[in-house]
């Protein structure tokens, strides 16, 4: 899967985000987050300054607080703010829901990133659909479109 979408990436068929808004229809129709939730469990997002003003007041905390108490940086880079742990601190491991869900991170609201522009996003492809169920189903079918043709 990670070598059909390097070779999407070098040679993008014409139509393909077309071909990809229509083909995520499906993959949304069979694919249930809640019986998942492997992006809350594995992955961290990280946390933009929204979030952290939005999150923080949530919590009736400072932005300071918050990252003390949830956030760590991370190394090197960016240095983005990131979870300190694994899984989420927010999501309930009974239901599988985001206890914070109506102030989550923008990185969260987004996730699997499906619909973003597919050239934008390839890199995230590759390491999420190792553990998105969506974005495994996302390239399987895109696979058998693209290699049908």
């Amino acid at each position: 899967m990670r070598r059909f979408l390097s070779k999407l990436d070098r040679e993008t068929p014409k139509g393909l985000q077309n071909k990809i808004a229509i083909v995520e229809k499906e993959v949304w129709a069979e694919t249930d987050c809640l019986s998942c939730a492997n992006c809350c469990k594995t992955m961290t997002p990280t946390f933009n300054k929204q979030d952290l003003k939005r999150i923080s007041a949530h919590f009736n905390m400072t932005v300071e607080a918050f990252q003390t108490k949830w956030l760590k940086r991370e190394r090197g880079g960016e240095r983005d703010w990131l979870n300190k742990v694994e899984p989420c601190q927010f999501l309930n491991l009974k239901d599988n829901k985001c206890s914070i869900y109506e102030v989550r991170p923008a990185d969260c609201a987004g996730f699997p990133h499906l619909s973003k522009k597919f050239k934008d996003f390839v890199h995230i492809h590759k390491q999420n659909v190792e553990y998105c169920p969506a974005t495994y189903k996302l390239v399987e079918k895109m696979m058998s479109q693209v290699n049908g043709e």
